[in-house]
């Protein structure tokens, strides 16, 4: 496994202004009318990230699975400082500095990446995985625990049900049951994707837990590098 020691880029945004402003950018370079590709097939990458603001750094780990198998094809790690202040919203200005750094050493396809977070799902229809796919080119999805602010209706029980997750009559994502009787997750198109497709992608990565598994071996792996970063036992 790799690890990148990376830096906060020149001209990097450092407040919220500044912020806003790129996302009103590059919000419109986001794809939305490509399929994406075939769950099964190729790699899936699960990013993540893990923080300690007492000491001001930042953990990003990406891990590529076989999209057939979901074995662990490739890992990397990147640990940093702390690109951006905490402010809802606007969260990728703190963690992509390092996803792009753990990225980037990465000798392997990423293939379709799957975000912790939010993509068209966002206040701003701009989060991460829509920031991180229209930096990278990569077709990229959201996978979030919990909903943000948008409503979501009734959804069934069984695994694999759905209901839209609607903002102002808009659905932005869908909430989707990954577990029979388990809360959902919330999915949402970051770039390069259809919401099908990427709800597809979802149950295709959850064959066991309610997180898929790009996730959770993502967040087992950042909490461990920011754990040696830091050496604290409680990272």
């Amino acid at each position: 496994m790799a690890t990148t020691i990376t830096a906060v880029p020149e001209g990097w945004p450092t407040d919220e202004a500044r912020a806003r402003v790129v996302q009103d950018e590059l919000r419109g370079d986001v794809i939305r009318d490509e399929t994406g590709p075939l769950p099964g097939t190729g790699t899936v990458t699960g990013v993540d990230v893990a923080y300690d603001d007492e000491r001001d750094v930042v953990a990003a780990a990406v891990v590529v699975l076989d999209g057939a198998s979901l074995d662990v094809v490739e890992e990397a790690t990147a640990v940093g400082r702390v690109a951006f202040p905490y402010v809802p919203g606007l969260l990728a200005f703190r963690e992509i500095p390092t996803v792009l750094a753990a990225l980037g050493s990465l000798t392997a396809d990423p293939g379709l990446v799957v975000c912790d977070g939010y993509g068209l799902a966002h206040p701003r229809r701009f989060g991460l995985a829509s920031h991180l796919g229209v930096l990278t080119g990569l077709p990229t999805i959201g996978v979030a625990k919990n909903p943000f602010t948008f409503a979501y209706g009734e959804l069934g029980a069984a695994r694999g049900s759905a209901a839209p997750l609607a903002d102002a009559g808009e659905e932005v994502g869908r909430a989707v049951r990954t577990r029979e009787g388990v809360k959902p997750v919330f999915v949402s198109v970051g770039h390069r994707v259809t919401l099908d497709n990427a709800v597809a992608h979802t149950l295709r990565l959850t064959p066991r837990y309610r997180l898929p598994e790009s996730t959770r071996r993502a967040d087992a792996l950042c909490r461990a590098a920011l754990r040696e970063a830091t050496g604290r036992a409680d990272a």
